[in-house]
């Protein structure tokens, strides 16, 4: 068998087969590590102007939907610092900071359009991927500020938010099918 032989033998980089096979290894090791679950949440924090909103409560509703979906939220709305401008900023720093993913309420911009645009601007700094969610409930174009500065724009769906958050903070392959059932006539 010449895929056995090859691993046993090596391969024209001279790495020996046994080497290959313990890099494969931690590979899909380091895979499964990323994979979301129970004991490896995905850490997220969704955009806020340290208030509950309705969109807010709106997308912990859609995640706890999921089956099989684990997550820590990192964004406090109802902890307000005491402080300046700059405290209030340090703070959305914090948050932002252990995050693996930004969830942005394009919702806040017309009534925080600073306090938005500063929270995405500092997770773009910061390398953390940013999920746009569109207005909700209306056919509002989204402001090109902010949508220059998201990774990916979602729709309001449980499905699609999920698929979006593992794709940009674990890039998992989201590929799924769905199955339709008809009578042909």
């Amino acid at each position: 068998m010449a895929w056995t032989a090859g691993w046993r033998a090596g391969d024209a980089s001279g790495r020996s087969g046994a080497f290959r096979m313990r890099e494969f290894r931690r590979e899909r090791a380091c895979a499964t590590l990323l994979r979301v679950s129970q004991s490896n949440p995905v850490r997220i924090f969704v955009t806020h102007a340290w208030e509950s909103s309705d969109d807010y409560l709106r997308v912990f509703e859609y995640l706890e939907s999921q089956r099989n979906f684990f997550y820590r939220n990192y964004s406090t709305p109802d902890r307000l610092p005491q402080g300046d401008r700059e405290a209030l900023r340090e703070n959305l720093r914090q948050q932002i900071t252990p995050a693996e993913a930004v969830i942005a309420l394009s919702s806040l911009f017309e009534a925080h359009q600073d306090q938005l645009t500063f929270q995405l601007l500092y997770a773009q700094a910061s390398h953390k991927p940013v999920i746009l969610m569109k207005p909700f409930g209306t056919r509002r174009e989204v402001p090109k500020a902010i949508l220059d500065l998201a990774d990916e724009v979602v729709e309001w769906d449980e499905r699609a938010l999920v698929d979006a958050i593992r794709r940009q903070a674990r890039h998992e392959e989201t590929t799924r099918w769905d199955t339709i059932e008809f009578k042909l006539d």
